[in-house]
């Protein structure tokens, strides 16, 4: 297995590598603090440098975390304030938080829009719109009037609910039947937090929002089922955040929630192999080739397992090189390895 030397981790520091986040913190002796790979701060030289596995040991040993980077909190974690917009906006679909209201809550309405920016690709407005479309195609695809759920959700007029439902979705309400969505929704998870699509079926995509080439990710799962990714909730979100929970915390050896796969047939068997690796063992690229029957599809078994969408539950992580190294990992070599020392420890 591949070993976390010092020159790595420094130069993971030196390149801000997200990739690293969650598997080592950098001290400087010189100021008294330690931060994470991806800091921003000024790099100190090398010779100043320590490096720990475990920040409590930085702590323990007398350094502070850093005010830039707050190497305490979890990567990418949703803040508490926008949890709970989430959930009044999940309570009702005709709520509209507007920048007053937030400043009534001493929320910075600035701070708010860059979250979002960052993290969904568009303001809280922009946000809060999507969210109230994605109830309301729901509501009608079950049978109830376009009218009455154009008041439900906040909408004054029906041209003006029919323009916005246009714009977000590419038809009008009254075509709701012939087209499908897919729902989308931030996970928070020790390794930092992750993107998960859910249908009727079941889930679709569960990323790393740092994942490499995310966006494709997202395309190829919209144009496979023909349907926008839209923000919203779904009956699935509870239970794979209820499983995620017990996994992490070293409760769970097997997931159980419902998953919709997109794929070739080809591919859906190499995940279907992938999802036979026992916990807390592993398999190279060229056992999984032989077990499909084609000992020499050691390359497109490699491609098939790079374009799974839905990690941690179908574990690509269960698999690695011939000679034993961790490779190719989009969520990061080392969640690679976190992974693997988790589901060890599991079964101890």
């Amino acid at each position: 297995m591949m070993k976390l030397t010092e020159d790595r981790m420094y130069q993971a520091s030196l390149d801000k590598d997200s990739s690293f986040e969650g598997s080592y913190w950098m001290a400087v002796k010189t100021t008294g603090i330690f931060c994470r790979p991806t800091c921003t701060a000024r790099k100190p030289k090398k010779e100043n440098v320590e490096f720990f596995f475990d920040p409590e040991k930085a702590i323990e040993k007398g350094y502070r975390p850093c005010k830039i980077c707050k190497p305490l909190d979890k990567l990418n974690e949703t803040p508490a304030y926008i949890h709970e917009l989430l959930e009044e906006l999940q309570k009702d679909a005709s709520l509209k938080i507007k920048d007053s209201d937030l400043v009534e809550r001493n929320i910075e309405p600035v701070t708010v829009r860059r979250w979002f920016l960052k993290n969904h690709g568009m303001t809280f407005q922009a946000f809060q719109r999507e969210f109230r479309i994605n109830k309301a195609f729901k509501k009608i695809k079950s049978g109830e009037s376009i009218i009455e759920v154009a008041l439900d959700s906040g909408y004054e007029s029906l041209s003006g609910f029919n323009e916005r439902f246009k714009g977000i979705l590419g038809i009008s309400p009254k075509n709701t039947q012939k087209q499908n969505i897919i729902d989308l929704k931030r996970i928070e998870t020790p390794l930092g937090t992750m993107f998960a699509c859910a249908v009727e079926e079941g889930i679709c995509l569960l990323e790393f929002t740092d994942r490499k080439n995310i966006e494709k990710q997202f395309q190829s799962l919209s144009k496979a089922m023909n349907a926008e990714i839209v923000q919203g909730e779904n009956k699935h979100f509870v239970q794979l955040e209820k499983e995620l929970k017990e996994y992490f915390e070293g409760k769970r050896i097997r997931f159980d929630v419902p998953l919709y796969t997109t794929g070739t047939e080809f591919q859906k068997k190499i995940w279907e192999l992938l999802s036979q690796i026992p916990i807390g063992e592993t398999r190279t690229y060229k056992q999984q080739s032989v077990l499909f029957g084609n000992s020499k599809a050691v390359r497109a078994v490699g491609t098939a397992n790079g374009i799974n969408k839905i990690a941690i539950i179908i574990p690509c992580h269960r698999v690695i090189g011939s000679n034993g190294e961790l490779v190719g990992y989009a969520g990061g070599i080392w969640r690679k390895q976190k992974l693997l020392e988790l589901e060890g420890a599991i079964l101890l």
